[in-house]
């Protein structure tokens, strides 16, 4: 029997670059968390994204936030890493020397960027709806830092693809480098995802990995996938994600809609 299900946002249960979730995610999820079954929202989103996110039903779920460099249940701190102050001070000399890119440092409280380009700066306080500060230069910001994300606002995939390639081989010794979304990269703590995080979730609320059902679309969600008993792929995802799943599916409340009538609930 499912006690717990988790799952990815953004080309997940986010469709189509949506920034709200709809009437029908947030009924299920209410049904689902009145029968007792858990939900997680498992993410590269900010802690406090995630929870306005959910709205009306965010007292009721749990949060993998900053891809699993965060875990809360009901407030409270399940898990979290953070990324030495040093090497955060490489990898952002690093991306400002190739300059293509625009830079988010996560704290649990903010992320901070900086002003440079007005559309990124949009798409992060308006369109995100992150809470964020905007710095002069975000080598002046002081830890613990949780994540470190890199984004270009129309970059192609192709672009992102070939400097994920060379930021893993310059870095990846060191830190997980992922791709998170189709145009950020994502610098996480050795050891840090978001399987690790859901591990934590379930050993907290004593919960078996075969009871747990994940959904996800790209790498950064490979090991979620991986921990969970039941697993699925979303039918967009990038390629190779499926072979990490037991399912593919094109709608995540579709599944969950068969899961309350499964289980006569």
């Amino acid at each position: 029997m499912i006690k717990l299900i988790a799952s990815d946002l953004d080309g997940t249960l986010l469709q189509n670059g949506a920034q709200q979730l709809t009437l029908r995610a947030l009924e299920l999820i209410r049904r689902l968390t009145d029968r007792g079954i858990c939900f997680a929202a498992a993410s590269g989103r900010q802690y406090d994204n995630e929870v306005r996110l959910f709205g009306e039903v965010g007292d009721r779920i749990s949060y993998i936030a900053e891809n699993g460099s965060i875990c809360i249940h009901r407030g409270e701190v399940v898990s979290r890493t953070v990324i030495d102050q040093n090497l955060i001070q490489r990898i952002i000399d690093e991306v400002k020397k190739d300059g293509r890119f625009e830079i988010i440092i996560s704290r649990e409280d903010s992320c901070f960027i900086e002003g440079r380009d007005p559309v990124f700066v949009n798409h992060i306080v308006n369109v995100l709806k992150n809470t964020t500060r905007i710095v002069e230069d975000v080598r002046d910001v002081e830890g613990p830092i949780l994540k470190i994300a890199i984004g270009k606002m129309e970059a192609g995939p192709n672009m992102v693809k070939e400097y994920l390639r060379y930021l893993q081989g310059k870095f990846q010794k060191e830190i997980r480098v992922v791709t998170s979304g189709n145009v950020w990269i994502d610098f996480i703590a050795p050891g840090t995802n978001k399987g690790t995080a859901l591990l934590s979730l379930l050993d907290r609320l004593q919960i078996k990995p075969e009871e747990c059902m994940a959904f996800g679309d790209q790498y950064n969600d490979v090991e979620m996938l991986q921990a969970a008993g039941v697993s699925y792929a979303m039918a967009n995802a990038v390629s190779g994600i499926s072979e990490y799943a037991d399912y593919v599916t094109d709608s995540v409340e579709d599944v969950l809609e068969e899961l309350l009538h499964s289980q006569n609930i």
